[in-house]
């Protein structure tokens, strides 16, 4: 890596750093620190809410999702418009009239602390999870590239995190996070154009999409309604729906944007852009990853992605491993060879040669694959704990081998920016749940505004500190974006059936409500371990097989909550008042 590189990245990050540092330096208030002072239009909001989700491990995961399993995970993304005109309609306004600072606080008023203080838990144990793993994703990278135990890595992203949080709390993490989305944008934009333009002179954006489509990479949309499969159209405009309903109408990373709008019209235009621009946005990271498929067409690829665990073979594994290589590279020539021939007959317009030489393109690409896994078993057998799963090292392994100078360091301030931005953002929603919905509504609740904001302090170092914890063990999950998303599956579709129950069932009251949430988490936590591991569910002599796609778990949560809440109304016939404003 050139000194530019350097240069360009850590001027990108400490500037942003040190931006947010300076703006929010005179913040003396706990309300200007957690909530901010609601004076955000509608396009901040929007950039604020996309650079929030936006984490690092969209741009490790999602290019080297596409270059292994194609574009059928955009289909994940379907449901998103659909969630944000009704949270538009039906949610927002009630936030915007109670004034509140969380989302939980309705929640007390309709259903009592306890479902408030229930559902701010099941928020704080997924959301510093996956905090955690937003640590771990940049790590990766800083890792490779500098030489650096992991561990160490991750102490220093979650440390560059904190700086600006901790100052500034809110305003800081809307601030920076305007320019956070620019980086990241720019540096999307370069990176699908250079690696276009860096296929051969010959191949031009059709044959690329036209040889991704002859591979299996261009695998858009599945209609057929199976919901074992993870990705299809029905589990991403319905279970995607719920799933960001959830996140993004009882996420406090998510809510608290919004709710820092000027208006109401604000919030729900900034929504409303979100929508516009999320999907296009996906297409356009899993499109590099296609790319990057069709760019080792042309070019021989690391036979493993992850250049550390190749590092650490010696001996006799690592003539092995050459070996591995050498056969590698004859399968490639072959292969380029056989791919040439394709595009020939596809341009002549020749279809039966267009399928033979497609069939040996195929054939000869699942040999690739097979010395793969190959190599990967070499890898498990020689080096210690090794996790030899390398999709998230397919980017930036190819960002850091044929970027030029300059981009290399602009497309790593890119995944470090949205580190900082998903990252700060969750620790300030974190901390100040935390504050409001257990610290202040449980244990002092007449504090001074300035107990309160040294609290918020507080807090905002403590959940980097748990969020660590998780991020150390990161490592086990195969797939980051993959782990993000079953993560929030598993407890958001309960926290989102509790919403949903306060919205349109006015008959629920808090103790049916607060029992269904509690055994709706189990049996949805019990659902997915028994569709992970193929556990058959043996009931009184009948044996079950569970089959769940974590997509659907939003779903069966949600509904879950509202259908017992309403059963066990009738056996908890409650008198008190319902309010709803």
């Amino acid at each position: 890596m050139n000194w530019i590189d350097w240069l360009v990245m850590l001027a990108t990050l400490i500037g942003i750093a040190a931006y947010g540092i300076w703006r929010t330096r005179h913040i003396r208030s706990s309300e200007t620190h957690m909530r901010g002072s609601d004076d955000l239009n509608w396009m901040v909001i929007g950039f604020n809410i996309m650079a929030t989700q936006a984490s690092a491990v969209t741009f490790l995961s999602l290019p080297g999702q596409a270059y292994e399993d194609g574009m059928r995970f955009v289909q994940f993304y379907f449901g998103l418009p659909l969630a944000m005109i009704f949270l538009s309609i039906f949610v927002i306004p009630y936030y915007y009239k109670l004034k509140i600072y969380t989302a939980y606080e309705y929640l007390e008023k309709r259903f009592g602390v306890n479902t408030r203080v229930f559902t701010a838990l099941l928020f704080l144990i997924q959301r510093g999870f996956s905090t955690g793993l937003s640590f771990f994703a940049p790590s990766i990278v800083m890792s490779q590239l500098l030489g650096w135990s992991l561990n160490f890595t991750i102490l220093f992203i979650a440390g560059l995190i904190l700086a600006y949080t901790y100052v500034g709390g809110y305003k800081a993490v809307s601030y920076t996070q305007t320019l956070q989305f620019s980086v990241i944008w720019l540096g999307l934009f370069m990176a699908a154009g250079i690696v276009f333009f860096q296929l051969p002179s010959d191949v031009h954006f059709s044959d690329a999409f036209s040889i991704a489509g002859k591979m299996g990479k261009v695998n858009l949309v599945d209609f057929e309604f199976d919901l074992s499969n993870r990705y299809n159209f029905w589990s991403g405009i319905i279970g995607g729906a719920f799933l960001a309903i959830s996140y993004f109408g009882t996420d406090q990373s998510q809510v608290a944007r919004y709710l820092g709008g000027k208006s109401l019209s604000e919030g729900r235009l900034g929504l409303m852009l979100n929508a516009m621009i999320k999907v296009p946005m996906q297409f356009l990271i899993l499109g590099v990853g296609v790319l990057v498929f069709v760019f080792y067409l042309f070019n021989q690829a690391p036979l493993h992605f992850n250049a550390n665990n190749v590092s650490r073979l010696s001996g006799s594994a690592a003539e092995q491993y050459q070996v591995l290589e050498t056969q590698q590279k004859v399968v490639f020539e072959q292969r380029r060879t056989a791919v040439d021939q394709m595009m020939q007959a596809m341009r002549s317009g020749d279809d039966q040669g267009t399928a033979l030489a497609q069939a040996e393109v195929e054939t000869l690409h699942r040999t690739e694959l097979q010395l793969r896994e190959d190599a990967k078993a070499l890898i498990k057998d020689h080096v210690p704990n090794a996790a030899t799963k390398d999709t998230d090292y397919v980017f930036i392994s190819y960002v850091l081998k044929y970027m030029p100078i300059g981009v290399i360091g602009l497309l790593l301030a890119m995944i470090l920016a949205a580190a900082c931005s998903s990252g700060a953002s969750a620790i300030n929603a974190l901390a100040t749940t935390t504050v409001i919905d257990i610290y202040q509504r449980l244990y002092k609740p007449e504090a001074s505004d300035r107990h309160y904001l040294r609290m918020s302090k507080f807090f905002v170092a403590a959940w980097c500190l748990i969020s660590l914890a998780f991020a150390f063990s990161a490592q086990l999950f195969d797939n980051l974006i993959q782990a993000v998303n079953i993560i929030g599956s598993i407890f958001y579709g309960v926290i989102l059936g509790v919403f949903l129950a306060a919205f349109f069932q006015p008959k629920v009251k808090g103790q049916a409500v607060f029992i269904a949430a509690i055994l709706t988490q189990i049996i949805v936590i019990v659902v997915y371990v028994l569709s992970e591991y193929k556990i058959d569910l043996n009931l009184f002599g009948w044996v079950i097989p569970v089959r769940v796609a974590y997509l659907w778990l939003n779903l069966i949560g949600c509904l879950l909550v509202m259908g017992i809440a309403g059963l066990l109304q009738g056996i908890f016939p409650e008198k008190d008042k319902v309010i709803v404003e």
